[in-house]
């Protein structure tokens, strides 16, 4: 269910995009992550710091895209988002010497080694997707764009999500132990 709520505005902005072209995709993407935020208010009694970066993200390029109608700025939220993920990721290890994704997975008890290589591969993950995004969305059309946004990046995200179990499943260690 979780997966649902996460990806709920991308798909709906995906089939709006289908139907009814940029513009409505873009409003009904606002819309939905208007949606999205206070679904988990009400479901969960707060919200994740990704899911408000993601509706600010969306909020003001998207409302960029509907005040000035021109694309272009909705074609450059993922690369920003993803770029703000990076960023985020970097200045924590950089900055402070924390790998914020062990907060973020406290459940999970790995090495300290483990959880920089882990935070260093994140970091580059996303920054090869918006990399990925930007050349999408400036090189190919919109339509193009709108179908690698969608199932390129869930896609992407899945396999490296799913790499990343598997590297990190062989450094588990049980809580108590080294």
């Amino acid at each position: 269910m979780q997966i649902v709520a996460d990806y709920f505005p991308l798909i709906l902005f995906f089939l709006a995009f289908k139907w009814q072209g940029i513009m409505v995709a873009t409003a009904v993407a606002i819309a939905a992550s208007v949606a999205q935020i206070v679904w988990f208010k009400w479901r969960k009694g707060k919200v994740s710091v990704v899911h408000w970066l993601s509706f600010a993200i969306i909020a003001i390029f998207g409302g960029a895209t509907l005040l000035l109608q021109d694309e272009v700025f909705i074609k450059w939220k993922p690369t920003v988002l993803y770029g703000a993920f990076c960023a985020v990721l970097i200045g924590g290890r950089l900055f402070f010497d924390k790998d914020l994704l062990a907060y973020v997975l406290r459940d999970v008890t790995l090495p300290a080694p483990v959880w920089a290589r882990v935070t260093w591969s994140w970091a580059t993950f996303f920054a090869v997707m918006g990399a990925l995004n930007w050349y999408v969305a400036f090189h190919y059309p919109t339509d193009t764009w709108v179908n690698f946004k969608v199932w390129g990046g869930i896609g992407l995200f899945l396999l490296f999500a799913v790499a990343q179990g598997l590297f990190l499943a062989r450094h588990l260690t049980e809580p108590g132990k080294p």
